[in-house]
């Protein structure tokens, strides 16, 4: 199959996207705040440099985009077009997650990851299930969670 619009329009559009400041990032740090947790973004001395730090809490929060990190949910399908290309770029940002978490695990960091099917799209009621539960993981000890998914 192949593509619908030209390469230089691809080209912009691909360009587009970002890799901070997304809104499902943004929705997140909002909640956060508003519930004082203070952090500190995108620190470039951890692995995989989250997009959340909170030395305080000793915790780290990771905002994935559920193409690019190839969540199990409806926003995530291989494009038909150049498919060696993606696949092997998909499988390289999973690798580099996996390698991330190990390293921030043995450094002693807590590790959550929001997926972003959790908070776009999601009725409000919840999304703040959502940041509810990424808010009592904080306070507890626990290591690590995982599950922070929308109902998809």
């Amino acid at each position: 199959m192949t593509d619908n619009v030209d390469r230089a329009t691809r080209s912009r559009m691909m360009a587009a996207i970002r890799g901070k400041d997304t809104k499902p990032e943004k929705i997140v740090r909002r909640a956060l705040y508003a519930e004082g947790f203070r952090y500190r973004l995108h620190v470039r001395g951890l692995p995989g440099r989250p997009d959340m730090v909170l030395p305080k809490w000793c915790a780290v929060i990771f905002v994935h985009g559920c193409f690019w990190h190839r969540h199990d949910c409806r926003y995530f399908r291989f494009p038909k077009t150049r498919r060696v290309f993606w696949r092997t770029k998909i499988e390289g940002n999973c690798a580099r997650d996996r390698y991330a978490a190990r390293e921030l695990l043995v450094a002693g960091w807590r590790i959550a990851t929001v997926w972003e099917c959790a908070v776009r799209d999601a009725t409000p009621s919840a999304v703040s299930g959502v940041l509810a539960r990424l808010a009592r993981w904080l306070r507890s000890p626990a290591r690590r969670i995982l599950a922070l998914k929308g109902p998809n």
